[in-house]
């Protein structure tokens, strides 16, 4: 009987590595270390950080996630978002648990408790606000 692989086994990590910029969508079962730029949307069932020269603007989803370098947009993260000393974050936060280290900077709005299904019902919400807002307007 085979053994399936942990998601969350460091030997299972994929890199974007310092000097590499992505526009597009990644999608991982596993870990993955961002230290190169990305713009578009992250999806993993493993482990997410964003590496102290990484950046990313768009969309993250994933089961835990540690953020040294720069995110715009949205994140929604199952367990634990760590937002290291370096990380600077600007957007909206879909989380269950969130560590802040001193020196870390975050702007932006912040649901705890939530799960990515979350992120996604709140977008829908604001499209219709958008659309009565409009139409009153």
């Amino acid at each position: 009987m085979s053994k399936q692989a942990d998601t969350n086994s460091p030997d299972r990590l994929n890199r974007i590595v310092e000097g590499t910029s992505i526009e597009g969508d990644i999608k991982s079962d596993s870990n993955i270390r961002i230290d190169g730029r990305l713009k578009g949307t992250i999806t993993t069932k493993g482990r997410l950080v964003i590496g102290p020269s990484g950046s990313i603007e768009g969309e993250i989803h994933c089961e835990n996630a540690d953020v040294e370098g720069s995110f715009v947009g949205k994140i929604a993260v199952n367990q634990l978002l760590s937002l290291k000393s370096t990380a600077k974050l600007s957007g909206d936060i879909i989380t269950n648990k969130l560590a802040i280290e001193p020196g870390a900077s975050f702007s932006g709005t912040c649901s705890m408790g939530g799960l990515i299904k979350d992120m996604k019902i709140a977008d829908t919400q604001k499209k219709e606000n958008v659309l009565v807002s409009e139409k009153t307007a």
